[in-house]
This record gives C-alpha cells, structure tokens and sequence, in this order.
C-alpha cells in the first residue's frame, strides 16, 4: 500500500455519523446524507492528500454528521505556502465534484434533480467552510493571515475572538431565517465547543509551537526577524513573541544600549533542556 493509499486507514467515523445515519433512512432522506457523506469525504482526503505531499505528519481523517476535520501533528512552523495550500485544497475539490456531477448529468447518467441537490450541497459547504472561524477553512486562514503580523500566541488569540463574533452572527441569523434546523442547532454546538477546547488549550498548541522549534522542525523558515528585549525580561515572555515563518535574534538591551545577542535556539535549549523556565533573559545572556 502507497503512502497515499495509508490515509484511508486514518479515517475516523464519529459515532454520532452512524445515529444521523439512521435517521436518514427513517426520514427518507438516505441519498441526500449519502451525497453529503461522499462530499465531505472527498473534501477532507483533498487537505490529507495535499498534507501528505508535503510529509506533514498526519494523526487522523475524522468524518462528522455535518463535515469533517484533518488531525495533523504540525503547529504552525510550515512555511505559509505549505500551510495555505493545505487549507485551500479542501474547498477546491468543489469544483471538480461540481464539474463532474454536470458531467454525469449531460450523459444523463444522474437526473437533472439530483444533480441541483448536489451542486447546492457542494456550494453551501463551500461557502460555510470559507467562514473566519475556527477551526472551519476560513478560520484557518484567518489565523495565518493574522500570523503574519503579530506573535504565534496573539495570532490564535485573535484568531478566536474574531471566530466567536462570527458565529454568533452567523448562529443569530440561521436562526431567525430557520429556527427548526436541526442542523444549525448540531453545527452551533460543535463550533462552540471547538472555540471553547481551543481556547482552554491555546497554550498547549503554544507548547507544542516551540517545541517543534526546540527539535529542529522549522528548517524552512527562512525569514530572519529580531526581537529586541530588555535584560530582565523573562524568558518565557520572550518565548511568547515568538512568531510563525520566522526565525528569531534576541538583542538584549540594556539601560537603552544593545547589551547583547541570543539566537533562538539558545532561549529555547535554556527553557526545554535545562529547565530555567523563571530566569530572566539577562541571567541566560551572561551565562555563556
């Protein structure tokens, strides 16, 4: 089996699938969620395929009532290319599903009424994935288009204020449009739960950022940006203005004059290996 072929074995099929499942077959509504299914599929191996071209380590393919989601054990030091294209290869597979289901229909091979559920199911997830908020598509690129601005931890603090506005808008107007929807209802609650664990374990993904970094795993990142500190800075508040896509220097001054310079491997070799996680920068400045 191919590499390519080893992500159908990642796949995972949350539970509550197969209860919406069933339901569709008591509410006559099996081909629809058959649609629906075939389409999210094809969506999420679009991000897994492009992932696994660029050798990012994947965790799993999860497949939910309403879509899906790519599990990987990358945290933000890929290049911006690599990590746009991985975003963007999931809404693109749209439009040959989109073209390939017309296909099917001028061969009348599919009837002009299936294939317009099928062309809206296709636009309606294009477009809601699309939506700034997290962890949907749009709020992915959200976060790298912020990122490129501010620091890794400020970027996902944005990234999540922005994304709760958003839903709310969002969840507000569904609802004086549709209040019934049980779908709206079940895409709510996922949304607010994800916003909420994503929040809760902002700093482990944080941990996780500059780990990567302290192993080595941020060789692509060709972008040199300095930071300059005060000697009594700590170092874990230099830490936190790390940022993704670029590598650091660390110029320590001091009473307003450049007192010296660390390179980033050194801050992070001083917090991770030898633990000195309450020094200040000037402590770890004068120690070599």
């Amino acid at each position: 089996m191919n590499e390519y072929g080893k992500l159908l074995l990642k796949i995972n099929v949350h539970p509550t699938l197969w209860f919406v499942v069933g339901i569709s077959v008591l509410t006559a509504h099996f081909r629809e969620m058959m649609m629906l299914l075939v389409i999210v599929f094809v969506h999420e191996m679009g991000h897994a395929v492009c992932a696994q071209y660029f050798k990012w380590r994947i965790k799993s393919i999860q497949l939910l009532p309403f879509g899906g989601t790519l599990e990987t054990e990358e945290y933000g030091n890929k290049s911006l290319k690599e990590d746009i294209a991985v975003v963007l290869a999931g809404p693109l597979q749209h439009i040959w599903l989109i073209g390939g289901a017309y296909l099917l229909y001028l061969l009348s091979f599919l009837s002009y009424d299936v294939y317009q559920v099928f062309f809206h199911m296709n636009i309606i997830l294009f477009l809601f994935n699309l939506l700034p908020i997290w962890p949907l598509d749009g709020g992915r690129l959200l976060f790298n288009g912020i990122a490129l601005y501010v620091s890794f931890l400020e970027a996902q603090k944005y990234t999540l204020y922005i994304s709760a506005i958003f839903a709310v808008l969002a969840f507000v107007t569904w609802m004086v449009l549709d209040p019934l929807n049980l779908n709206a209802w079940m895409i709510a609650f996922f949304l607010s739960i994800s916003l909420l664990l994503e929040w809760r374990q902002r700093y482990y993904a944080f941990m996780r950022f500059l780990l990567q970094r302290h192993y080595g795993h941020s060789k692509d990142l060709v972008t040199l940006k300095p930071i300059r500190v005060d000697v009594n800075e700590p170092i874990y508040k230099v830490l936190e203005l790390f940022q993704r896509g670029c590598k650091h220097s660390i110029i320590v001054m001091k009473n307003g004059k450049e007192s010296g310079t660390l390179d980033e491997t050194e801050l992070l070799y001083a917090y991770f290996s030898q633990k000195r996680t309450e020094d200040k920068i000037g402590d770890l400045l004068y120690s070599y």
